[in-house]
């Protein structure tokens, strides 16, 4: 599968923002990216965010299904432990068949203690939650009936009808940070969903630890690994720092205010400020040097399809645009090539 280059849309505005306006700019960004070829659009997902306004992930997909013809739309990620899963895999399955079969299944399983208290759960049932959670999904998507006990839900000859277009179902993307979440990727996942957090050096003893789990459950190395990482490209690296930098360390402060160093491995955190973080961590700087780095994790880690985040809360929406244009022209043809 040669290089594959899509957008995140993290939808996030600063509260007192034009919302409908916002949202406007948002699907003219997707039908943007559609037309320069971008090959998926993914929207994440939180709750309860309090230092800036978020659009939802699911109403968003399925508005982008009648707006986006090219590009696969991946729900990356469905915090999944907040949910039931009946819901999931119907709501899920009406975007594969609005999409005509081009959705992708992202699967995280949080880390945010408003989320789960609001759900009326606790962190730490989110690893059993998730797993009983995607067996039953893939049951409802594959089986006639499912009849199955979990510890949040019952399904008694449950069906999710219609079923999904793509067979036996979208593809499940396994979100996981930590080396033992891998085994959830392997066991119930399609392919490990990589994280933008951990460095290249980390990951690369990440990916050879997910090749043996693989080997030892007897299943091949995915077709497709993703990744997700922060990018940013303009004519100099001085001009992609001076634009994007702020962004990207206001962001990863708030991460790290949230909790979100707590799970990465123990060599990993996200304090510090953006030169402390940036490293082989974020895609930014020229088309040249974004390009290079792209084609250094392809050889290194063997992801072929990245997911960028080139626009963050707050930043304008033309900035946004001309890195998403430079990046199409100029970067993507370099790495789809190699």
């Amino acid at each position: 599968m040669s290089m594959q280059i899509g957008i995140m849309l993290r939808g996030q505005y600063p509260n007192g923002a034009d919302m409908a306006a916002g949202s406007d700019e948002l699907i003219a960004q997707a039908r943007f990216a559609d037309r320069l070829g971008y090959a998926s659009i993914t929207k994440g997902s939180h709750y309860s965010t309090d230092g800036y306004q978020a659009l939802q992930q699911l109403p968003l997909l399925a508005r982008l299904s009648g707006e986006v013809t090219r590009a696969r739309l991946n729900a990356g990620i469905v915090l999944l432990p907040l949910h039931k899963p009946l819901d999931i895999a119907e709501q899920l399955a009406t975007i594969d068949i609005l999409s005509h079969g081009r959705l992708i299944f992202g699967v995280g399983i949080g880390y945010r203690d408003v989320e789960f208290h609001a759900f009326g759960t606790e962190r730490r049932y989110r690893g059993r939650r998730t797993d009983e959670n995607l067996v039953a999904i893939r049951r409802l998507w594959t089986e006639d009936r499912v009849t199955m006990k979990g510890s949040h839900f019952s399904l008694e000859d449950a069906v999710c009808n219609p079923k999904p277009l793509q067979r036996p179902h979208p593809p499940i993307w396994v979100g996981a940070n930590a080396d033992v979440a891998l085994r959830r990727a392997v066991a119930l996942g399609t392919c490990w969903y990589i994280n933008p957090h951990n460095t290249i050096s980390t990951l690369v003893r990440q990916v050879d630890l997910y090749r043996r789990m693989l080997d030892d459950a007897g299943k091949p190395f995915p077709e497709e690994l993703p990744m997700r990482r922060e990018a940013f490209v303009a004519r100099t690296r001085a001009e992609a720092v001076r634009l994007a930098g702020p962004f990207v360390a206001r962001k990863y402060a708030s991460y790290h205010a949230t909790g979100q160093s707590d799970e990465l491995p123990d060599s990993e955190t996200l304090a510090g400020d953006f030169d402390d973080l940036v490293g082989d961590r974020f895609l930014i700087g020229t088309p040249d040097e974004v390009a290079a780095a792209m084609l250094d994790i392809n050889r290194r880690l063997g992801v072929n399809h990245l997911i960028l985040s080139m626009e963050w809360a707050g930043m304008e929406p033309s900035v946004a645009r001309d890195c998403m244009q430079l990046m199409a022209e100029e970067v993507i043809p370099v790495v789809r090539s190699d």
